[in-house]
């Protein structure tokens, strides 16, 4: 008899992830049996976790905080997101024995706002907040739906630099920011987790501007309640990213791709 392939979310800290509920309901949906964990790990455990994962018959991870960038560093194979990124956080074996590494978030994010959200990003002027991980994973697939231009800005400048370079896209001083305005603004810093805004001012909203934090909670983000202080109708966080990229893990591993809009509806 056929063992229930194991699936797992592995981070730290990791009681706040909604993955094996998301997964679950996918399985449900799909008329498909697996299990799926979530496992906090530590640093200094997660390559001897990976590889033990695997050793034992894991069928696959979804790796969140703080560990998408030492993912990539263990992959034999990477998707050209995944090693444009230089961030993981999908992984499974192939029947040689190789692992293979992908970076879904960029997708989920751009699947959010166009799909779920009806929002057209091609000829549009986006502003990134934050240069760190985050917004990494996703600026290529943004850039891949053609806006008008892509900006971002950070704290510290430099690091918005060497992001903006590698991706060829622009570097904005903050104060420099704050004398133009975007049709999208993403807040793609941790901002959020602690009830903080990252640098921004009414003046950068264009009209009909939408807000995206990527970060999600029961209640508004503090970005999400700032935009709509401030007149902002299109105002968003990363819940609906979170499950549309999980749903593309879910379609790398098994085969099928997940319907999100009902679970969305439920988790809304």
């Amino acid at each position: 008899m056929k063992s229930t392939p194991l699936y797992c979310v592995i981070g730290d800290p990791i009681t706040h992830s909604r993955s094996p509920e998301i997964h679950r309901f996918f399985a449900d949906q799909q008329a498909d049996s697996i299990k799926y964990e979530s496992k906090r790990v530590d640093e200094a455990s997660f390559q001897n976790f990976v590889r033990n994962f695997f050793e034992s018959g894991g069928a696959g991870l979804n790796i969140t905080l703080p560990h998408k960038e030492s993912a990539f560093l263990l992959c034999d194979e990477l998707s050209e997101r995944a090693a444009l990124s230089r961030a993981v956080n999908t992984l499974f074996m192939d029947d040689l024995g190789l692992l293979h590494g992908e970076n879904t978030d960029g997708l989920g994010l751009v699947r959010d706002i166009v799909n779920n959200h009806g929002i057209v990003i091609r000829n549009k002027r986006i502003l990134i907040i934050g240069a760190g991980g985050a917004a990494r994973g996703v600026i290529h697939d943004l850039v891949s739906c053609n806006p008008a231009s892509v900006s971002i800005i950070n704290r510290t400048h430099h690091r918005a630099e060497a992001l903006a370079k590698y991706f060829n896209v622009e570097a904005l001083k903050v104060k420099a920011a704050f004398e133009r305005n975007f049709d999208l603004i993403i807040n793609a810093t941790a901002s959020s987790l602690v009830g903080e805004l990252p640098p921004i001012c009414s003046a950068m909203l264009a009209p009909n501007c939408c807000c995206y934090d990527m970060m999600y909670s029961k209640e508004d983000t503090s970005f999400v309640r700032w935009a709509r202080e401030n007149g902002v109708s299109r105002t968003m966080d990363g819940l609906g990213m979170l499950v549309e990229q999980a749903a593309e893990a879910f379609f790398l591993w098994r085969g099928s791709r997940p319907i999100t809009a009902p679970l969305l509806k439920i988790l809304r």
